[in-house]
C-alpha cells in the first residue's frame, strides 16, 4: 500500500526572477534564475516516503512489525529578486527625459515630473514599428557611486543586466552631457564589467529647447570625435524619435541573428541525495555524515528494538559499521546521523 502523496506548492513569479536561499548565518546563495517563460525551479523538496513493514520482511522474519516514518520536507527561506527582461534599456542621469521618451514610444505611463528621481521603479513598454516590436525598459536615473548602492544604485543597475542593448539618453540642458555619459558607463563597468560592452545608441534629448538646439553642433562634434553614433531628439515633441527607433530596431535585428537557438526549458532541481558518507570522531561521539544515510536514520523507528536491529543491519550492508570499527568505536559510544542519535551496542 502507498500513503497519500503531498501536494506540490507552486508559486508563480514573473519571468526574470532570481531565487536565492538564505542560510542560517544570513548568507545568500543563488539556486535558480527563471529567465524564460515556463521555466520551473524546485526550491525545496518534500520528504521521502517511508517504507512499510513488508519492505523489512526476510526469510526469518516474515511479519515485521516496524515501518518507517515519512521524512520531513525541506524548509528554506528564499529571497526573490526580479530583474526585468527587456530588449532595450534606457539609461541616463535623473531627469534626462527617460519617462517622457518611454511614454512617447509605447503605451507605458510612467510617472513624469521635472525633478530628479521621479521614477524609482523600472517601467516597461512595447514599441511597435509596424515591421518589428521590441520591449523597452526605463532604468531609473543613475548617479555617480551607483555601483556602491548610492541613490538606490543596486536596485536600478540590476535591471540593466537583462537588457540586450541600451539607448543612452543625454540631457542636453546639462553642463556636460558627454561627461554624464562617461560617469554612467563607468558605473556599469564597476557593477559588472560586461555591461558597458553591450551595444549602445546615444541620443541627446530636449532639442526643442533653444539652448539645447543651439549647442547640437558642438555635442555632435564631441560624440563624432569619439566615433559615437548619435541622434538628437525631443521626447516631448517627438522630433527625431522615429529615426532613433528605426536605428534601434536595426541593431536588435543583428543581435537576433547572432543569438543561439533556444534550448529546451529545464526544470531546475536540487541534486539527488548523495550515497557517500564520512565518519568523524569528537569527544567519543561518532558522527556519520551522508545525506542518504541521515535521511534513512531520521525515518527509522530507533526507539523500538526491532527498528534498531534493522537499522544496524542496513548500516552493516552499506559499509558504515566497518567504517565505525576502523575509527575505533567502543560499546556505549554515541553515534549521530543528522538529528538521529543511537548508542553503539557492539
Amino acid at each position: 500500500m502507498y500513503g497519500r502523496r503531498g501536494k506540490d506548492l507552486v508559486i508563480r513569479v514573473p519571468v526574470g526572477t532570481e531565487v536565492r536561499r538564505r542560510s542560517e548565518d544570513g548568507e545568500l546563495s543563488l539556486i535558480g534564475d527563471l529567465a524564460e517563460a515556463g521555466q520551473t525551479l524546485m526550491a525545496a523538496r518534500g520528504g521521502l516516503g517511508g517504507w512499510g513493514n513488508p519492505h523489512f520482511a526476510t526469510s526469518t522474519n516474515q511479519a515485521p512489525r516496524i515501518a518507517q516514518r515519512g521524512q520531513k520536507g525541506q524548509e528554506a527561506t528564499l529571497v526573490l529578486d526580479l530583474k526585468l527582461l527587456s530588449d532595450v534599456g534606457i539609461l541616463g542621469v535623473p531627469n534626462a527625459g527617460k519617462s517622457t521618451l518611454l511614454t512617447a514610444i509605447s503605451a507605458a505611463h510612467p510617472r513624469i515630473a521635472s525633478y530628479p528621481f521621479t521614477t524609482v521603479e523600472p517601467a516597461l513598454g512595447v514599441v511597435d514599428l509596424g515591421y518589428t516590436t521590441f520591449v523597452v525598459a526605463e532604468i531609473p536615473g543613475l548617479i555617480e557611486g551607483a555601483h556602491r548602492g548610492i541613490g538606490l544604485g543596486h536596485d536600478f543597475l540590476r535591471h540593466a543586466e537583462r537588457a540586450r542593448m541600451f539607448v543612452h539618453l543625454l540631457d542636453g540642458t546639462r553642463p556636460d552631457p558627454v561627461q554624464d555619459m562617461d560617469v554612467i558607463n563607468g558605473e556599469l563597468t564597476e557593477f559588472r564589467k560586461d555591461l558597458a560592452n553591450k551595444p549602445q545608441i546615444v541620443a541627446v534629448n530636449k532639442i526643442d529647447l533653444p539652448d539645447v538646439a543651439h549647442r547640437t553642433g558642438e555635442l555632435r562634434d564631441l560624440l563624432t570625435a569619439r566615433q559615437i553614433e548619435s541622434f538628437f531628439i525631443s521626447a516631448a515633441t517627438g522630433e527625431g524619435v522615429r529615426q532613433l527607433l528605426e536605428r534601434v530596431g536595426q541593431e536588435l535585428s543583428t543581435l537576433v541573428e547572432e543569438a543561439e537557438p533556444p534550448s529546451a526549458l529545464p526544470v531546475i532541481r536540487p541534486r539527488p541525495l548523495s550515497e557517500r558518507f564520512s565518519v568523524s570522531v569528537s569527544d567519543d561521539v561518532y558522527r556519520v555524515s551522508g545525506e542518504r544515510l541521515e535521511a534513512f536514520a531520521e525515518m527509522m523507528p530507533l526507539e523500538e528494538e526491532e527498528g534498531r536491529a534493522e537499522f544496524w543491519r542496513r548500516l552493516s550492508r552499506w559499509g558504515v559499521v566497518a567504517a565505525l570499527k576502523r575509527a575505533g568505536i567502543r560499546p556505549g559510544a554515541k553515534v549521530c546521523l543528522g538529528r538521529a542519535e543511537v548508542e553503539w551496542e557492539g
